[in-house]
């Protein structure tokens, strides 16, 4: 796939659960749920999940994620995954332009959380970059500390979280060669 290929962002279907549980199995960097949490997931939070297909309509990438219940202008993303052949394109960046702009029209939305393991520069940068994009800051705090954790040897999940988002009209959400989001 070269920068020039369009890649197109969508809501996942169910079918697209065991793609989605693959991508995260080989990104080497995620914590791997069971396969049936990635087909549920893509049948219950689809709306507020995404995908990236390549012009063959093959799932490169994902973002997981979902409305807060107790704060409902919040996109909580739980995971994103681009498969090794297309990284460095700015799919996950579209991923996350994408969603955030179609939970934003259906929902509001007013702040994005995720969390990062220490060490993960890329998910670092991604998010910093998504942050400068919609004109937020960053706040980190630790959400679960490593004892928290019953399986042990897990890091702690530093909490990041992304607030006041403001939305630009962007469209489409097609990488360029920059790997930012056109």
């Amino acid at each position: 796939m070269t920068p020039a290929t369009a890649t197109h962002i969508d809501r996942p279907r169910p079918d697209d659960g065991p793609l989605l549980w693959r991508l995260a199995r080989d990104s080497g960097a995620l914590d791997l749920n069971s396969s049936y949490s990635y087909l549920l997931w893509c049948r219950d939070f689809a709306g507020t999940s995404a995908v990236a297909r390549d012009p063959s309509g093959r799932v490169v990438g994902f973002v997981s994620g979902y409305v807060r219940p107790e704060s409902p202008g919040t996109l909580f993303v739980w995971q994103v995954a681009v498969d090794e052949s297309v990284r460095g394109l700015g799919i996950a960046g579209a991923l996350l332009d994408g969603l955030s702009t179609r939970v934003a029209a259906e929902h509001g939305l007013k702040s994005l959380e995720t969390t990062i393991s220490p060490g993960n520069l890329a998910s670092e940068r991604l998010f910093g970059s998504y942050a400068t994009r919609h004109g937020a800051t960053v706040t980190r705090e630790v959400l679960f500390a490593a004892e928290e954790f019953p399986d042990g040897g897990h890091a702690p999940e530093v909490l990041h979280r992304i607030a006041p988002l403001r939305f630009q009209p962007r469209s489409p959400y097609t990488p360029t060669s920059t790997g930012e989001p056109s």
